[in-house]
């Protein structure tokens, strides 16, 4: 069986955090980019990591942040994973010493795999994550149209924008990503997240891997 990890994205409780854990994410997703209600700052972040676990992964959501701000959040919080989702190139995202990924914003006539080719060799690179093409970064709560992502990507696939769990099983099954990641679809209001949503939908996912039907 096929197993889709699992990144629960805008973690800003410890309830929250304890929650996605017990359910069985892969990742915690913070948010470093001020605009976004799940906000948090260096500060608050590494009082919430210090509750993570062993094995699962902390990853640092970044748009657009000057170099030095980024060294800044790294030197605070001890994170894995780094996520670019502004208009970041390859050298940049390559220059932290961490992994990372990369957004794309989907929408008719973009050239994905055009794209993705920018990106697939640089130093770092772990995967690619695909969000609908919405006001503002992230967390809009929009699906995009899955027939727009080609089967020959050279990196592994994050889908994301609008999956809930409702359409994650579908989602899942049609597209096959090797992860997934949610955010707004597992919330009771924004910034803070449902724990019967996020255990519905991690097994969505499983069930979907699965191949069973809910």
């Amino acid at each position: 069986m096929t197993r889709t990890r699992i990144k629960i994205c805008g973690i800003t409780r410890e309830e929250d955090l304890a929650a996605v854990v017990a359910a069985g994410a892969d990742a915690l997703g913070f948010v470093f980019y001020a605009p976004s209600p799940r906000h948090v700052t260096p500060e608050r972040a590494a009082q919430l990591v210090a509750h993570a676990p062993a094995f699962v992964t902390r990853v640092g959501l970044f748009v657009n942040e000057p170099v030095e701000a980024v060294r800044a959040v790294l030197a605070r919080v001890p994170l894995e994973l780094l996520q670019f989702h502004g208009d970041e190139d390859a050298a940049y995202c390559s220059g932290f010493g961490r992994p990372w990924i990369k957004a794309a914003r989907m929408r008719p006539g973009f050239d994905l795999l055009e794209y993705a080719s920018a990106f697939a060799k640089a130093p770092g690179v772990s995967g690619l994550l695909l969000d609908a093409d919405v006001e503002g970064y992230g967390g809009g709560g929009k699906t995009f149209d899955w027939t727009l992502i080609p089967r020959n990507l050279p990196l592994p696939v994050i889908l994301s924008g609008g999956l809930h769990p409702g359409n994650i099983a579908e989602a899942v099954r049609t597209v096959r990503p090797w992860a997934v990641d949610v955010s707004s679809g597992v919330e009771a209001a924004r910034g803070i997240k449902d724990a019967q949503k996020i255990t519905e939908f991690i097994a969505g996912v499983r069930i979907a891997d699965a191949g069973t039907s809910l």
